[in-house]
């Protein structure tokens, strides 16, 4: 398999998933001087083509055709910005189905490819984008629902909160341990905010002591 750096953006509609994953993917071009690659979600490919949002039976194969998306941008780049994963199909899939067949598959998918997820905190205004979003109000029970699964998996995430640079600033300083570990930033300091992981106002107070907990380790 590719050694390709797999960087995955998860979260509740309407939480900046796809302008964040443009930018960071732009910024580590600068960063690194390697050669990034930006996955877009599939889902929102689906709906424009079809006219609707995918009925039970036809997350399977959007799951599927996501990651086929990812493996063939890690075959030809040295990081991979991905604009969702398998997670967030299996994650709506019990949200609007009640079916939880999708989680061992997606979280594996997840695992074997993704090297760094972020996750998106909820904290920006929602905003209608087509069939695919369906309000604010379900952006906190996804968003539950998505860390239980990848808490249950053994998926570590860092949340990613902020607006505008700053969200980016934050994504990039999570970024930053793996990104000196694997890929040689370029110039040198640009990666020079504070490592370790993020946590925002939804995370649980337990949640937070045990992000603080895995950072100081």
């Amino acid at each position: 398999m590719s050694t390709a750096l797999c960087i995955a953006l998860v979260g509740a509609e309407s939480t900046g998933k796809t302008v964040l994953a443009q930018a960071l993917a732009t910024r580590l071009v600068a960063a690194t001087g390697r050669r990034v690659a930006w996955v877009p979600e599939l889902l929102r490919e689906w709906c424009a083509r079809n006219g609707r949002t995918p009925q039970a039976h036809e997350q399977a194969s959007i799951l599927r055709a996501q990651h086929e998306r990812i493996d063939a941008a890690a075959a030809s780049h040295d990081i991979v910005v991905c604009d969702t994963t398998a997670l967030m199909t299996a994650v709506y899939s019990r949200f609007v189905f009640g079916d939880r067949s999708l989680d061992e598959r997606a979280a594996l998918l997840h695992q074997r490819r993704i090297a760094l997820t972020l996750l998106m905190a909820f904290d920006l205004p929602w905003v209608p984008d087509g069939l695919q979003r369906d309000g604010p109000q379900v952006r906190e029970p996804v968003d539950t629902l998505l860390r239980s699964l990848m808490q249950t998996s053994g998926i570590g995430f860092s949340v990613i909160s902020g607006s505008g640079p700053a969200r980016l600033e934050a994504a990039l300083a999570a970024c930053a341990p793996l990104l000196r570990q694997r890929v040689a930033p370029r110039p040198a300091g640009l990666f020079s905010g504070a490592a370790g992981r993020w946590s925002c106002a939804c995370c649980l107070p337990d949640e937070k002591s045990a992000l603080r907990r895995r950072s100081a380790g």
